[in-house]
């Protein structure tokens, strides 16, 4: 089991910095930050930018993997966000993930684009097979529904090969299908629920989904499979005995990597850094 912990970008860098030197220091194997351009969660929170947070992380960071939890398409093309990948890449010597995701609906109304989810869904596949293709090769000419490249150059290419690793969030069954042709991992939040056997519920239908599209795609390596804990209807550093529960329950059923949320002070994963440190002191022998 690997441990991740999502540091949300709210804060000024010089707030923000420690918290990823500790996220290290802790023995997380992979940080992430939400990439949005408003966040509805905390709609009026300050928010600053993923890619350039990740890039300063990589730069007072040595070892822990960092990665977008997750980008969309709502606001990029894939051969812009390639260039800024490559970037952050090198700088933080080949440790990015990329997580990818359909993208919510407050980050594609703020640029005036009125799309169905099925619209939406239809573009983030092409987003992710362009993206998966500039990566691969060079000299890349697209012409799609939503995206158009012209001879795109590529170099230097990836750190890491043959491409930084994709992590798929999905639930629904086509994305399922593409993060079983296309990724390296599946990200999950669950199907919600007011409890959490409700929400163990969904996440182990999604389990067993992503099991039979992954027999079906006939892939030779299972992909890495992520939780995000605190999809759960209780925040998963609520408490120590808590956390130690849901990493038996996702590890039950198949989970490589588990991610919490950094405690805040109030509000959404509002809890105690005195919790943090605790379960930090935890993670060599929850492995």
């Amino acid at each position: 089991m690997r441990f991740g912990i999502t540091i949300l970008p709210e804060h000024h860098w010089t707030e923000a910095a420690p918290l990823w030197r500790r996220a290290e220091e802790y023995g997380f194997d992979h940080a992430w930050t939400y990439d949005h351009l408003v966040w509805a969660g905390l709609p009026d929170s300050p928010w600053f930018g993923a890619l350039p947070t990740l890039t300063a992380a990589a730069t007072v960071t040595s070892t822990i993997k960092l990665g977008t939890f997750v980008s969309s398409p709502n606001y990029r093309h894939p051969y812009v966000f390639l260039r800024d990948l490559l970037a952050l890449e090198d700088i933080s010597g080949g440790r990015l993930l990329c997580g990818l995701g359909t993208g919510g609906d407050l980050d594609s109304r703020i640029l005036g684009e009125e799309q169905t989810v099925k619209e939406r869904v239809d573009r983030f596949h092409e987003f992710v097979e362009v993206l998966d293709r500039l990566f691969r090769e060079d000299h890349v000419d697209h012409a799609g529904a939503h995206y158009r490249t012209v001879d795109a150059r590529t170099l230097p290419g990836s750190v890491q090969q043959p491409r930084v690793p994709f992590v798929v969030a999905a639930n629904g069954p086509r994305s399922l299908r593409l993060a079983a042709r296309l990724g390296q991992g599946w990200v999950t939040y669950g199907k919600g629920g007011d409890t959490l056997d409700e929400w163990w519920s969904g996440i182990a239908e999604l389990s067993a989904r992503l099991d039979a599209t992954e027999a079906d795609a006939g892939r030779a390596e299972p992909l890495d499979r992520y939780l995000s804990l605190d999809g759960a209807p209780r925040f998963s550093l609520e408490s120590a005995g808590l956390f130690v529960e849901l990493v038996g329950r996702a590890r039950e059923l198949g989970f490589t990597d588990v991610v919490t949320h950094w405690p805040r002070a109030e509000g959404v994963y509002a809890g105690s850094e005195a919790v943090l440190n605790e379960v930090a002191g935890l993670l060599p022998s929850l492995r």
